[in-house]
């Protein structure tokens, strides 16, 4: 699909990715861009349709579905990071994080789907190299995001019928507040949207960000215990 003259809507849109895809979208000629938040009074760019929306409220993406009946392409990118562990984490904080990135993404798909159908359209899952491994620390955001992922997938195949393109997108750090008070490699926000907004455009089912997500990936064919060098061997 073409960005310009879409119809776009962005969730998260007030800080971070999500800004970066509202104004490069706008940028791109899109005709509209709905951008989305629990918050809506923080989202301040300029030229953009403001919705209030929380994904992990059912009600709440029912009423942006029907506010925003004309999209064509739904970039599924609100996120959270607790910092949560899955053993010795508290249950409610892990099942908020799993609330977000994979029923939120689903509530979304259920909920536009339909709207899609009228153009065919496309959706764009905000992924992470985190779908694809464990770190001490942030074990309930991989889960959640390994979820979001499969989740990816499916539904790339349930909606191939009505001409929908699902592009998952992964990346390492970005510089953004989420990130804050991470120390290592970061890569620029706009540099990953662009790259997931092109690919798009290009209708790639999948595209990896930045050198460090391709290790990640690249790593899933071997054995686990060459990745995971930190777990005593049983051996």
């Amino acid at each position: 699909m073409k960005i310009s003259g879409s119809t776009a809507l962005v969730t998260g849109a007030n800080r971070g990715l999500g800004r970066h895809f509202a104004r490069q979208l706008l940028e791109r000629g899109a005709k509209k861009v709905y951008a989305t938040a629990r918050r809506p009074e923080l989202v301040d760019l300029p030229g953009v349709e403001v919705l209030r929306l929380d994904i992990t409220d059912p009600a709440s993406v029912r009423a942006a579905a029907s506010a925003a009946h004309d999209v064509t392409l739904l970039v599924n990118n609100a996120g959270i990071s607790t910092g949560t562990n899955l053993v010795t984490g508290d249950l409610d904080t892990i099942r908020r994080e799993m609330d977000t990135h994979y029923y939120g993404t689903l509530h979304m798909v259920r909920a536009f789907a339909p709207v899609l159908a009228a153009s065919g359209g496309a959706i764009l899952n905000v992924l992470s190299a985190m779908s694809w491994f464990a770190y001490d620390g942030a074990n309930a955001y991989g889960a959640a995001k390994a979820a979001q992922w499969s989740l990816t997938n499916g539904i790339r195949l349930e909606l191939a019928a009505q001409g929908t393109l699902v592009t998952g997108l992964h990346l390492g750090a970005a510089d953004t507040d989420m990130m804050a008070d991470y120390e290592g490699e970061k890569v620029d926000p706009a540099e990953v949207v662009r790259a997931g907004l092109d690919g798009i455009e290009a209708g790639r089912f999948e595209v990896v960000v930045d050198d460090w997500s391709a290790h990640i990936k690249a790593s899933l064919a071997a054995d686990p215990s060459l990745f995971y060098t930190q777990v005593p061997s049983a051996s």
